[in-house]
């Protein structure tokens, strides 16, 4: 789940909220393909990116690390000891990078088409006040 980290959300941040929420895979999968990563690493990545405004709690997280891994589109292995307790490391895999560069395409399109039924892809200027109505 995707909260406000401020506790009390405006109507805009809660609406933003949900559109993030069907994302979280995507999301995931983009920090992975920048690099291996641990669990509360990449949980501190999607916060940072957000500076902060948004976070996914920990446990959707390692519900989505195990969807993942299970779909084959990640690999978790553990690391070494030698700077701490012992981590478990999530890798991407091909097919999580064939699957993320989709998913990221689709949500170009999705964007470019809610932006022009928004139209915020055209210039404001005087609206036409309509037939008989000037």
């Amino acid at each position: 789940m995707i909260e406000s980290s401020s506790g009390a959300a405006s109507a805009g941040e809660v609406f933003a909220a949900d559109l993030l929420r069907g994302h979280t895979d995507t999301i995931v999968l983009a920090v992975l393909s920048r690099g291996d990563s641990y669990g509360f690493e990449i949980f501190k990545q999607i916060r940072d990116a957000t500076d902060g405004r948004h976070e996914i709690k920990e446990a959707t997280l390692y519900a989505t690390y195990r969807r993942l891994a299970k779909d084959g589109l990640i690999d978790a292995y553990w690391g070494d000891e030698s700077q701490g307790g012992r981590r478990k490391y999530y890798r991407i895999t091909d097919a999580g990078r064939a699957v993320y560069r989709r998913n990221v395409a689709a949500w170009a399109i999705t964007r470019d088409l809610i932006d022009s039924l928004l139209q915020l892809d055209r210039p404001a200027g005087p609206r036409d006040p309509g037939p008989g109505r000037r």
